[in-house]
């Protein structure tokens, strides 16, 4: 088999991100991954370093479902005349634009196709989705609380206990989340975000709707749930997560309610696990669509369904936590969305400041009588960042699962920081344990509202398969200005590799100690950014991260 870079894989698969607005989009199933480019054996091809390396922490072994789309048969595809949009390996396929329904004919003819599902775009209104956003995006002048050191945000941070992990010292630091959403308008700007863009913890964007460079367009839904993380504005808003690192993935198209958008998630939430996320927060959820033939029945609410909801399932199974929105169609039989029925993600409910449960949040139980939401965070009045400026001002109350969601995924983003080596079963379970309800819990409100200087107290793993992780390398300062210093901790030499942010090996080195002014003069010339080093000694092997904010 030859080897494929990473760098090389990502440039492929970004070309299949084109604009999501011809008449007909369709999803390409095919049959396997045979006579691939792509093995078992050489994982470095599609998953990065820092990948790779949470899959070694977690004992995570890699399969047949890491293994990317055969390209042959994408390029099979393409040469019957369609224009190829997203792959997904973990569902084997990849959605399509056709405008010509002859092409469609030729897809069906070839071998290795097993199906062609039509996806069509449609402009009938969207009730559900105004629904979902209905008193999210609504700006009302701020209602500060109580102005100590988190500002507005004060009762939603210290709801949750995450005070307690952030005076621990775990505060998200060298942990990787992935916001999947709808747009990000604004995010560039906020003032609250400078501090992430100093410190080069805005790790990347990628537009899975239009193909577009940017994901700063189309709606802000998405920078205020940001800002419930990542938000570091002493005294008047601080996030749950204020020193995580953010990949910013828009998935969701706000001009149709289209089944294409589940297959653009997974699509994204595979991305974020080759560039080795840890956290996933999705403040979005489907039941109805524009073509109510795609809508969501109540048995499709099993947890091995739906598509999105496979590819959260897949999605854990490689480690990362995902985190979802229960949704705001209040009480019922099962008014989730979908992927809320997964069963090995958590999905979040929304309560008030005093813990009452929000009467929009959606309810449970799923269609094989598990319950959800699993847990509750503050939904209803939450403090979030604006995305406009012409509001007026930089921060409001807003209502929703949607800010829920981030609030308790920033939480969580600590508590892998404390114990970067609990599977993310076990994480969830220390959460649901945790719980206000945990003792009762039931389709309304899940476990309650964890306690998370409690999950930590649960989760006393704190060492890697195999013993105590290997320190080949120091290298300090880090975050550093440009002036990086690099020492050999043990062993007589080190072989090391220097990666950026997309996998793109830039050099090697192998480094006896001695030899450290050019090892240092070539990290030095390193423009601002994340970078990865993985060293490799007698003793073991390390990946570490380094920031250059110059």
């Amino acid at each position: 088999m030859r080897k494929l870079s990473f760098l090389l894989l990502f440039l492929t698969v970004a070309v299949f991100a084109q604009a999501q607005v011809a008449p007909s989009i369709y999803w390409v199933q095919f049959t396997d991954k045979a006579n691939s480019p792509y093995s078992i054996d050489n994982p470095e091809a599609y998953l990065s370093p820092r990948a790779l390396q949470r899959r070694a922490n977690l004992g995570i072994a890699i399969d047949e479902y890491d293994i990317p789309v055969n390209p042959q048969y994408l390029q099979a595809v393409a040469n019957c005349g369609a224009e190829l949009l997203n792959p997904s390996k973990w569902l084997n396929g990849v959605t399509v634009h056709v405008t010509d329904p002859s092409v469609i004919d030729a897809i069906n003819e070839l071998a290795f196709v097993s199906t062609v599902r039509n996806c069509p775009n449609d402009l009938k209104a969207q009730e559900r989705k105004q629904r979902w956003l209905a008193g999210e995006m609504k700006p009302v002048v701020a209602n500060r609380g109580l102005r100590g050191y988190y500002g507005g945000a004060e009762t939603q941070v210290t709801q949750l206990k995450v005070d307690v992990l952030h005076e621990m010292g775990y505060d998200g630091t060298g942990v990787f989340v992935a916001v999947l959403d709808g747009g990000f308008i604004g995010t560039e700007t906020q003032p609250c975000f400078d501090n992430m863009r100093e410190e080069g913890r805005l790790l990347g964007v990628r537009d899975y709707v239009y193909g577009s460079t940017t994901v700063y367009s189309q709606s802000t839904h998405g920078t205020s749930c940001l800002s419930t993380m990542a938000a570091y504005d002493p005294d008047d808003m601080m996030g749950t997560a204020p020193k995580a690192s953010y990949l910013l993935i828009h998935t969701e198209d706000g001009d149709g309610e289209n089944i294409v958008e589940e297959y653009n998630w997974v699509s994204g939430a595979e991305l974020a696990d080759s560039l080795g996320v840890d956290v996933c927060s999705t403040s979005l959820g489907y039941v109805g669509f524009d073509m109510s033939e795609w809508d969501h029945p109540f048995s499709d609410y099993d947890g091995h369904t739906a598509p999105m909801t496979i590819g959260a399932e897949i999605a854990a199974s490689r480690g990362m936590i995902c985190v979802n929105a229960a949704g705001n169609d209040g009480p019922g039989t099962c008014t989730l969305g979908i992927p809320g029925d997964a069963e090995h993600i958590l999905t979040i409910g929304a309560v008030d400041g005093d813990g009452n449960r929000a009467s929009f949040s959606s309810v449970g139980p799923t269609y094989d009588g598990r319950i959800k939401p699993d847990v509750m965070a503050m939904g209803e009045g939450t403090y979030v960042a604006a995305g406009y400026a012409d509001w007026g001002w930089e921060y409001y109350n807003g209502n929703g699962t949607s800010f829920a969601t981030p609030v308790l995924a920033g939480a969580v983003a600590c508590l892998r920081q404390a114990r970067p080596y609990a599977s993310v079963q076990e994480i969830c379970d220390a959460i649901r344990q945790c719980g206000s309800n945990a003792s009762t819990p039931d389709s309304y409100y899940g476990y309650g509202i964890p306690d998370f200087s409690k999950a930590i107290e649960l989760l006393h793993i704190d060492e890697p398969n195999g013993g105590t992780p290997v320190e080949v390398v120091s290298v300090y300062p880090n975050p550093s200005n440009g002036s990086v210093h690099v020492v050999l901790n043990g062993g007589a030499k080190a072989d090391l590799a220097v990666y950026d942010m997309m996998g793109r090996c830039l050099y090697t080195y192998s480094f006896n100690g001695l030899n450290h002014t050019t090892l240092e003069n070539q990290l030095n010339s390193l423009t601002s950014g994340v970078y990865f080093i993985n060293a490799v000694s007698e003793l073991g092997s390390q990946t570490l991260k380094l920031v250059i904010a110059q």
